[in-house]
C-alpha cells in the first residue's frame, strides 16, 4: 500500500535492464494464450522499444503465433506478408512500412517499428512456412481500403458476388472516400449503406467457409469485409458523440482477435500492441461509468480461463512525437514531469535507474498501490503539452486494469520514417484519439 508519505516501496519496482531482466515477466505470463502491452502514447521509443523485446523473446522461447496491433488490416496484411516471406513481398520491411500512408503514420512507420519487423522476418525466415509469426492489424477505419480489396479478391475467385460489392461500392461512392462526408450525411438524411454492406458480409460469410478452413488470402478478404461492416458503423455513430463509436471500435478489434485466433487454430497465443486506455481493463478506470468498454475488458470476459495478461506502460517525463490537432504534422514535443501524486510521479520516486517493472498479480504479486485511485496518464496522438495536467489522467487502480507495468523514468521521442504526414480525414475519438 502507498504510505502516509506517498511514497512506495523502491524493492517492489524490479529494475529492467536488458531483455534478461524480462524474467519475472516472462514467469508471469506462463502459459497465458493473450499478451495484451500497452502504452501510455503513440510516440515514445522506450514503450515501442520494450515491448518488442518481450515480443522477440515470446516468439523466440514461447512461440507465440502473431502480433496484432492497433493498425489497419490492409496495412498490415502487407506487413504480415513481408515478415513472413511471402513470394512477392518485398525483402526489407521499411518499403513496406513506408508506404503506410494513413495519419498517424508514425504509430506504424518508425525506427523502433522497422528494427522489430526486420528481426521478424530474420527469425521468420530460419522456420518452416507453418511456424512463422504473423503481423496483423485489428483496428477500422480503412473503410475504402478494405473495400478496393474485396472487390479485387471477389473479381478473382468469386466474380458471382461482384454484383453486392459494387452495389456497395456505388453507396458510398458519392462521397468521395471522405468518411466523415458519409457519416455526416447520414446524419442529416439518415439512408446508410448498411444493407448493402450487410448482403456483400453475408455473401462472403456463406461462400467462403470457415475460419480454419481456408488460407490466409481468403481469411483477408473475409476480414477486409468485416472492417467494411464495421467502418460503417463507426463512421455513422461517429457524428452522434458519446460512447457508442469508442465501443463499435473496440469491440471490432476484440472480435478481430478472436478470428485471428480461431484461423490460427487452437494452440494459437497472441501478443497485442495498442495503447493503454485500449488494453488496460476499462472497468479499472473511470471509463466505465462513461459506458465505455475495451479491448482489455472484453478479452478477460470472454477468455480469463485461457491464461490473459496485460501489461501497462508510462512514464515520469521526456519527450514524445505527437500533434497539435489531428491530421498537422508530427513533431516531439516536450513531457512535463508527472502531476503530483499519480502513478508516475510515485514511481519516479522508487525506480532503481531508469526503467522498473511492477508484477501487480499472481504467485509473485507486489503491487504497492493496492486498490487505491490514482491518475494515470494518456496521451493520444494529438497532444498539448501545456493542458497536460489538466486533461492527460485517467483514474485508474493499477493492480485491476493491469497484471504488471513497465515504468521508464525519462522517455524520447519515437522517429518517424516519413517527415510530412497527410490528413485522412478521420477525426480523434473519446478519448483523446487513443
Amino acid at each position: 500500500m502507498v504510505t502516509d508519505g506517498r511514497r512506495i516501496d523502491p524493492d517492489a519496482v524490479l529494475p529492467l535492464t536488458g531483455p534478461r531482466s524480462l524474467d519475472p515477466l516472462v514467469e508471469r505470463i506462463g502459459d497465458a494464450r493473450y499478451v495484451l502491452l500497452g502504452e501510455a502514447s503513440h510516440g515514445t521509443a522506450e514503450f515501442y522499444r520494450w515491448r518488442a523485446e518481450l515480443t522477440r523473446r515470446l516468439i523466440d522461447e514461447e512461440g507465440f503465433s502473431f502480433v496484432a496491433v492497433e493498425g489497419d488490416w490492409p496495412d498490415c496484411q502487407a506487413l504480415h506478408c513481408g515478415v513472413v516471406g511471402a513470394p512477392g513481398a518485398p525483402g526489407d520491411p521499411k518499403e513496406i512500412l513506408e508506404g503506410f500512408h494513413r495519419w498517424p503514420q508514425w504509430m506504424w512507420a518508425n525506427t523502433e517499428v522497422v528494427e522489430f519487423a526486420r528481426w521478424l522476418r530474420e527469425h521468420n525466415l530460419r522456420l518452416p512456412e507453418e511456424r512463422r509469426a504473423g503481423f496483423f492489424g485489428l483496428d477500422v477505419y480503412s473503410l475504402w481500403e478494405s473495400l478496393y480489396a474485396v472487390l479485387e479478391w471477389l473479381r478473382e475467385n468469386m466474380p458471382e458476388q461482384v454484383g453486392p460489392a459494387l452495389r456497395a461500392y456505388r453507396c458510398f461512392e458519392p462521397y468521395g472516400e471522405d468518411p466523415q462526408s458519409y457519416a455526416h450525411a447520414t446524419r442529416l438524411v439518415p439512408e446508410s449503406c448498411e444493407a448493402e454492406v450487410v448482403d456483400l458480409l453475408a455473401g462472403l460469410r456463406g461462400q467462403v467457409g470457415g475460419p480454419t478452413d481456408d488460407g490466409l488470402a481468403d481469411f483477408a478478404a473475409r476480414q477486409n469485409a468485416e472492417v467494411l461492416a464495421g467502418a460503417e458503423r463507426y463512421y455513422r455513430s461517429m457524428v452522434r458523440g458519446g460512447a457508442e463509436s469508442w465501443n463499435v471500435r473496440d469491440h471490432h478489434m476484440a472480435d478481430t482477435l478472436d478470428r485471428l485466433m480461431a484461423h490460427h487454430g487452437p494452440d494459437a497465443r497472441a501478443i497485442v500492441w495498442e495503447h493503454n486506455t485500449h488494453v488496460g481493463d476499462a472497468r479499472a478506470t473511470d471509463m466505465s461509468a462513461a459506458g465505455l468498454v475495451n479491448v482489455g475488458q472484453l478479452v478477460r470476459e470472454r477468455h480469463e480461463e485461457e491464461g490473459v495478461v496485460i501489461v501497462g506502460f508510462g512514464t515520469y517525463e521526456g519527450r514524445v512525437t505527437a500533434a497539435r490537432e489531428w491530421g498537422e504534422t508530427p513533431e516531439p514535443m516536450p513531457v512535463s514531469a508527472a502531476r503530483e501524486g499519480s502513478v508516475e510521479d510515485l514511481l519516479h520516486g522508487a525506480v532503481q535507474g531508469d526503467a522498473g517493472l511492477l508484477i501487480l498479480t499472481g504467485e509473485e504479486a507486489n503491487d504497492p498501490f493496492g486498490d487505491e485511485i490514482l491518475p494515470h496518464r494518456a496521451i493520444g496522438v494529438v497532444y498539448h503539452p501545456g493542458r497536460d495536467r489538466r486533461r492527460n489522467y485517467v483514474p485508474t487502480v493499477l493492480g485491476e486494469r493491469y497484471d504488471a507495468f513497465v515504468f521508464v523514468d525519462h522517455t524520447h521521442a519515437l522517429t518517424p520514417l516519413h517527415s510530412v504526414e497527410r490528413d485522412s480525414g478521420e477525426e480523434e475519438t473519446w478519448p483523446t484519439g487513443q
